[in-house]
């Protein structure tokens, strides 16, 4: 490569329209010197402007040049033994005692890069060539370079091999002016990206070492294949794939769903191992495999990893519609279910504690039915639970009345209410009586953070349930008790809510005073109804707590307590007791709104119609078919709710609240019927010729839509990526084209993602999803034409222990076609890292000081020139002066 020239910044090249300048004003000048030497001042002077815009164009002398900077990829993931680290550590080692002159760096990867080698690639070239010199290592000696796996977090970052990650920071960290290479020392067994790709785009030359991956013994449940739809009760095999390095006999163990149905001794033979094991499933379910010693003692069972002794499949029933029902007494259900199983829909009644709280449960139905259930035995993570299943995943729900449900149940400013057509506030009517209330508050040191924030929330949430009727004072206590707000109209709730916005925790806890009062405040108010509720979390200083509550009693005061974590539940039990109102503990704060909303809309008891009334039809409805409401006994009561602006509302009661009305909400439907199905308000209705079709027509509507017919879905997860792909045709049988389909993901920490499915041939569309996460991925894949909603279906994805725990042997073959596609070398010996090729890069030297020393100099030659006459000095060279010959020639 012989010499060069090059510009780094060529566009200041435009400077060099300077010189007719300098041209010009030579012509013009009056300043009286020989010729000659004005002559030589304007080249000179010429010469000085083209040094100077040379220099500030980058001028630089490329020279040819062999020196190497080898970066050492080195791979620390955990699927390399220990042995195999020690030798790669030796490896370079042994090479950097030969790199002599050359420059080299170590970048360990596993998942991802070492951050501070990524650092490297954002450096700039200049300060990379500076900081960066011969013989110089990103981590220090290179014995530190293999970390020990001592910690956790440690073992998640080496849990993945991504070499593409590895191969990019390491073509980006290589210096310029270098003959870049690579060395990649691995096993081979990425776990993500592509690693012949990035190879090739990287334009540098890659040598190979295969490392040895483990051969400690080793046992892997390697695969549990299901298929991915079934007709309800089909059988199928579950196909366990089981791997292992060594002979040995093992315990399979199967679980559908959270019950173990298999449990089966073994017996494994080196390599892979297939057993399969018959089933049927009446809907969508996770079976899990897990292997374990068998307990004979005989020496057997040599695992080293046991986080690869587990995995999943999901797979899905098609079949009759699946129903789950929450009941706060089960046994009230029976009328209900036979109804529905007598119209084809299978029914399973839990109580409120067997309410799913992950996916893969609530999955297995097509409806959700809340019956009488209130807020507070619903966590918040079950509320989460719900709403991604019905806006997302397309399920439906149903809430039945009850006296613990809506706004009875507490669910005023929940996550259900937001999911449900109607609201759980409403306007009180004149005729009921008006309440009197006072919101007696622990404000202890104990109740600080998060406590007293949810407890002013669930205050002035009581306040905006209230009517305009209604009147509630605000005591808070710690050792003294004292008035927040006294008690006052709810007309002047803005100024209510603003006072309970000041409580701040500190102190003791003194409840007695507090509750007297609250006793007196309440006696001479006017209202027909009068309650107390009180909030604390610790145990009261002494007092005459049962005499003071029959006092209460005795004036017609109820008093219900809350108790927050450790409280004196004896003390709270029986002041609810005497007082005739309910005691609530719980463990979790985020509930004390919900309780409070609970307690303040039964205590104001106006949100119970128990009135009998015939449903009156206000919106025709196919739902609504072969059923005559005419004929229709009897609703013996509901409870009082208002809907919301753009749900439907199809049955109301005489007094026109809503009885029935529904919504889309997301990609699924809920129902809100404010009756109830069993014997308390529907006792009649239980032996109406209509009760079975109407239920059974309600959650037909509103249930989860899964036809699959001209609609298959497949998805195939290769590392920390999914290909969901879907293939649909149109009822003639022809591809369907130009329809709008989404993907929703939902992961397993119930964040949900819309994709948009990409067509890419006749009838097929695709989808790549990130799934990097273990655990139970959900999808919903919907689809419409034309804006009308044709199909939709549900998959889902368990992504178990990460690939880099997996048995396999090294890649040869892929670490051959790295270095075949670079012009590398396969299983590169450390004494030939360093070993100088024909190969050669330009060495840049920046030629700027030079240009502007010889500028500096011209430019003193230059004024020398202009303030010199050299004629005197050297006679004949400089003649006559530019007035002597304007004067001979009388031009003057």
């Amino acid at each position: 490569m012989p010499f060069q020239l090059e510009l780094t910044r060529p566009f200041f090249l435009i400077a060099m329209l300077s010189l007719p300048v300098v041209v010009y004003f030579f012509y013009r000048t009056l300043v009286d010197l020989p010729r000659r030497q004005m002559i030589v001042s304007t080249v000179i002077r010429s010469i000085v402007i083209l040094l100077l815009v040379l220099a500030m164009a980058g001028l630089t002398l490329l020279n040819p040049t062999q020196e190497l900077f080898v970066i050492f990829a080195l791979d620390e993931s955990l699927s390399v033994d220990d042995e195999s680290s020690k030798s790669a550590s030796e490896f370079i080692n042994r090479a950097v005692e030969k790199a002599g002159n050359n420059g080299y760096m170590i970048l360990p990867f596993a998942a991802a890069p070492k951050e501070s080698t990524k650092e490297l690639a954002e450096q700039d070239d200049e300060n990379n060539a500076a900081s960066l010199g011969n013989g110089d290592s990103l981590n220090g000696e290179t014995d530190s370079l293999i970390a020990a796996s001592g910690t956790s977090a440690a073992d998640n970052a080496r849990k993945g091999t991504n070499i593409q990650a590895a191969l990019e920071v390491a073509a980006a960290g290589i210096p310029p002016h270098y003959v870049p290479r690579v060395v990649l020392l691995t096993d081979g067994n990425e776990t993500d990206g592509d690693s012949r790709r990035a190879a090739l785009n990287a334009g540098v030359r890659i040598d190979t070492v295969p490392l040895k991956t483990r051969d400690d013994p080793e046992i892997q449940v390697s695969a549990v294949n299901v298929p991915a739809q079934v007709a309800q009760g089909e059988p199928f095999h579950v196909e366990v794939v089981i791997d292992t390095n060594h002979d040995d006999e093992v315990l399979v163990e199967i679980y559908k769903g959270e019950h173990k149905i298999i449990s089966a001794k073994k017996e494994l033979k080196k390599g892979e191992n297939r057993f399969k094991f018959q089933e049927q499933v009446d809907r969508p379910t996770e079976f899990a495999v897990r292997v374990a010693r068998t307990g004979t003692g005989d020496g057997k069972f040599q695992d080293t990893l046991l986080d690869n002794n587990m995995a999943s499949g999901l797979v899905f029933a098609s079949g009759k519609p699946r129903v789950l029902l929450i009941e706060s007494v089960p046994e009230l259900a029976k009328p209900l279910e036979w109804a529905l199983e007598q119209e084809g829909i299978i029914v399973d009644t839990r109580p409120p504690q067997g309410m799913p709280d992950s996916l893969a449960d609530l999955q297995n139905y097509e409806v959700l039915m809340l019956s009488n259930v209130p807020a507070t035995d619903l966590s918040a993570r079950k509320m989460e639970v719900i709403r991604t299943y019905v806006s997302d995943l397309g399920g439906g729900v149903i809430m039945l009345g009850g006296d613990q449900s809506f706004g009875l149940g507490g669910y005023y400013k929940t996550v259900i209410e937001e999911i449900l057509p109607v609201r759980s506030d409403f306007e009180k009517e004149k005729e009921k009586p008006s309440l009197g209330m006072v919101l007696v508050i622990d404000k202890s040191g104990s109740m600080g953070g998060q406590k007293i924030e949810l407890a002013k929330d669930a205050a002035k949430a009581a306040v905006e349930l209230l009517g305009g009727r209604d009147q509630v004072g605000v005591i808070a206590f710690d050792g003294q008790p004292y008035w927040v707000s006294e008690v006052r109209p709810v007309s002047q709730k803005t100024l209510i809510e603003d006072r309970i916005s000041t409580i701040q925790a500190g102190g003791g806890t003194t409840m007695y005073p507090a509750m007297d009062e609250a006793y007196q405040a309440l006696q001479s108010t006017t209202a027909k109804l009068k309650h107390v509720i009180i909030l604390t979390d610790g145990h009261s200083s002494p007092g005459d707590f049962e005499g003071l509550t029959q006092q209460m009693a005795s004036s017609r005061i109820t008093v219900s307590t809350v108790g927050v974590g450790e409280p004196d539940r004896n003390l709270l039990e029986r002041i609810a007791e005497i007082g005739h109102g309910r005691y609530y503990y719980t463990n979790d704060p985020l509930s004390i709104p919900q309780i409070f909303a609970k307690e303040t809309m039964t205590a104001s008891k106006s949100a119970i119609n128990e009135e009998p009334f015939i449903p009156q039809v206000i919106r025709s409805s196919p739902v609504l078919s072969e059923i005559n409401f005419e004929e229709a006994p009897f609703l013996l009561g509901y409870v009082v709710t208002r809907p919301k602006p753009t749900s439907e509302v199809i049955l109301v009661a005489e007094s026109g609240d809503p009885l029935l009305a529904w919504w889309r909400y997301g990609l699924g439907m809920s129902v809100a019927f404010t009756s109830d199905a069993k014997s308390r308000w529907a006792a009649e209705w239980l032996s109406w010729p209509g009760y079975n079709k109407f239920w059974a027509q309600v959650i037909r509507n509103c249930m989860r839509k899964s036809e699959a017919k001209g609609f298959m879905v497949k998805v195939e997860r290769k590392g920390s990526k999914a290909n969901v792909r879907l293939d649909s045709i149109d009822p003639s049988g022809g591809f369907l084209n130009n329809a709008e389909t989404e993907l929703t993901l939902i992961d397993p920490a119930l964040r949900d993602k819309k994709i948009v499915m990409s067509q890419i041939a006749p009838g097929r569309y695709e989808a790549e999803i990130s799934v990097p996460d273990s655990g139970a991925w959900h999808m919903q894949v919907s689809q419409k034409y034309k804006g009308q909603p044709l199909y939709q279906q549900s998959r889902g994805l368990v992504v178990g222990y990460p690939d880099e725990l997996r048995l396999r042997p090294t890649n040869e073959e892929l670490l051959k076609s790295i270095s075949r596609a670079t012009d590398g070398v396969y299983d590169q010996q450390a004494e030939d890292v360093f070993v100088i090729t024909d190969e050669k890069a330009a060495r840049a030297t920046p030629l700027w000081p030079w240009l502007l020393m010889a500028a500096l100099i011209l430019f003193l030659a230059d004024v020398a020139l202009r303030r010199i006459d050299f004629s005197l000095i050297f006679g004949p060279l400089f003649r006559r002066s530019r007035l002597q010959r304007r004067a001979k020639t009388g031009k003057l």
